[in-house]
């Protein structure tokens, strides 16, 4: 299949336009470097490409490197037809550079190039115009204006890009080739010619930033945005939770009268429903998470949020960067840790992706909703505004960002002198503030519940039928007569420090494939255990069973401590290439988990 490739600077709405050409559910975010993968779709039968975001084929960081490495790839593919170089309507000058030397090395390998002018509209919000006929006839190649938010231009450009695509020979190249010094030239007199002022552009953006980024209302804003965003996983997803858990509750009861009593009635009801239906459950707070994140992402608030930290963060030995694979963490360690190779020096990368494990990833959620829900009211205080279980979430997640700089101050002084490469300059481009695009914020959300489930769903599931059936039999669900309970009841003296019965006991020890898993052990020992008695929701369940104040909270602070993820730890071992950042990490932060368990359940009985 013929290739079509898509490049162009981050921030351009380039992915964006990506998604309307191919209707892939692609994520698009404004902040340098989130699109760090190639990501293909189909187009009229040719295969379209989206590359990384570049603001230069001159790399200063090692995923510009690949973009660029990878780019150069296509190029010299003699399957690769067309190339469509995506520029930045508002920043013409910055994208004019990129798209000179895209031009320039395409003409040496014989492909076509188009310019796609996008956001458009943002010109007419400030009622600016560009001569597209001009300008193309100055670069030497079509350019078409679109905007790939509000769908201006994208019928007409579809339709070009068909054409172009079956016929590339008509677009390539004609321009004499230029040095630097005058490619640079040559986009400084052009953007003079056709560009808005900069100072047009910058008035409002100037005006929010003079707020946002203010020294000590900068930080304030900052703390709520973040406790904002802690407090909604609880207040928005709730009504979702209690509709998904209702839905379940009446499913299964509908499913097992419709089955005879026995062995399959009862694996149905304690396997199925207890143990995957109670980890469906929290999918919805994993939605809104993403949702907020997307939000945050897409109007151009977290490139601030980066620049905000870096003073901050320096201190600790991290970038403002580091910022981002830190937030994006709190959805799932495995992407955050990919995108901590946006951050400039080896050192600072190396330590973000080591301590990404502890930030409050989405496989710990239904371990902190479930233990929380148990452990405190839900009260709510300042006029419904502040959600006391909302509140303990936030000091969770704290505590585990608090842990994540104390370990990266360490390893600052630990890593071997051989990591300590010198460290590049701070560098962050400041996107204009746009409101989010609704579909690929939808998207995301819905996939971001999808992924959970395909992901984790397979592995809750084979967990629960294994825990059933070790729980189940000898004696046809006396779970105190069980497999399981001469298992658990074995290993209960290893975690008797932290306050628990044999059954935590194996739900942690499981869960160290998954920390999703531990929910739906738990949800399968408790069905199997309480099979007879009329007690609703699993939280109900481990309140009446008793689980004390001091044991609770010495799980939770296992949980935000401990790499329990087989997964991550396989992300760490092929980003490091070594396994002492990998397996080292995951003992390391085990044995510290369980020392501060101990301590805490030492403390508070």
């Amino acid at each position: 299949m013929k290739k079509i490739i898509l490049v162009g600077k981050p921030n351009s709405g380039k992915s964006l336009l990506f998604n309307q050409l191919t209707g892939l559910k692609q994520k698009v975010a404004n902040f340098p470097g989130v699109t760090v993968e190639l990501k293909s779709g189909t187009f009229n039968g040719y295969e379209l490409v989206d590359f990384p975001g570049t603001y230069s084929l001159s790399s200063i960081s090692s995923d510009e490197s690949l973009a660029i490495e990878q780019l150069h790839i296509a190029m010299e593919n003699a399957d690769t037809s067309l190339v469509i170089c995506n520029l930045d309507a508002t920043k013409l000058e910055r994208s004019l550079v990129f798209a000179l030397q895209v031009q320039q090395l395409a003409k040496q390998h014989n492909k076509g190039v188009i310019f796609a002018l996008n956001m458009m509209d943002e010109l007419t919000r400030f009622g600016h115009s560009i001569d597209v006929e001009a300008l193309s006839a100055q670069l030497g190649s079509p350019v078409y204006g679109i905007s790939a938010k509000t769908l201006i231009g994208i019928s007409e450009f579809t339709q070009a890009l068909h054409s172009h695509a079956q016929a590339p020979e008509l677009v390539q190249v004609k321009r004499p080739d230029l040095n630097q010094h005058a490619s640079l030239l040559f986009a400084k007199n052009l953007a003079k010619q056709f560009a808005i002022d900069k100072d047009i552009v910058l008035k409002q953006q100037n005006k929010l930033d003079n707020f946002l980024l203010h020294s000590i209302a900068g930080g304030v804003i900052f703390i709520a945005v973040m406790f904002f965003l802690f407090q909604s996983i609880f207040t928005w997803a709730t009504p979702l939770m209690d509709a998904v858990e209702t839905g379940i509750s009446i499913l299964g009861e509908l499913t097992v009268a419709a089955l005879p009593e026995g062995i399959v009635s009862d694996f149905v009801n304690d396997a199925i429903f207890g143990g995957v239906g109670a980890f469906l459950v929290f999918v919805p707070q994993i939605m809104v998470l993403t949702l907020i994140i997307g939000l945050l992402e897409d109007s151009g608030y977290l490139a601030r949020a980066a620049l905000i930290c870096h003073k901050p963060l320096s201190l600790f030995g991290l970038s403002g960067r580091s910022f981002i694979p830190y937030l994006s963490g709190h959805a799932c360690a495995i992407p955050a840790i990919m995108a901590a190779r946006t951050i400039e020096s080896p050192r600072k990368r190396l330590i973000t992706m080591i301590t990404v494990p502890l930030m409050s990833c989405s496989a710990r959620l239904p371990v902190y909703a479930l233990l929380i829900a148990v452990l405190v009211p839900n009260e709510s205080y300042l006029g419904g505004w502040v959600n006391l279980q909302g509140a303990v979430f936030f000091a969770l997640y704290f505590g585990g960002i608090f842990t994540a700089l104390i370990m990266s101050k360490l390893l600052n002084s630990w890593i071997e002198k051989s990591e300590k490469q010198s460290d590049l300059p701070f560098i962050i481009e400041l996107p204009s503030y746009r409101l989010p695009h609704w579909r690929p914020l939808f998207y995301k959300t819905v996939n971001s519940g999808q992924q959970f489930i395909r992901r984790a769903g397979p592995v809750i599931f084979m967990v629960s039928v294994v825990v059933w059936v070790l729980g189940y039999f000898p004696q046809n669900g006396d779970l105190s007569a069980s497999y399981l309970a001469y298992i658990g009841q074995f290993l209960e003296p290893l975690f008797a420090p932290l306050g628990v019965d044999w059954r935590y006991a194996v739900a942690i020890l499981v869960s160290f494939l998954a920390r999703e898993v531990f929910v739906g052990v738990l949800g399968t020992l408790f069905s199997i255990e309480n099979a007879d008695e009329d007690i609703g929701g699993l939280a109900a369940q481990l309140q009446a069973d008793g689980l004390s104040l001091a044991s609770g909270i010495a799980l939770l602070g296992f949980y935000v401590i401990a790499l329990q993820c087989v997964a991550t730890v396989a992300t760490l071992k092929g980003e490091t290439a070594k396994n002492r950042y990998s397996w080292g990490i995951f003992v390391l932060y085990g044995l510290l988990a369980y020392l501060v368990g101990a301590a805490i359940y030492a403390i508070l009985s």
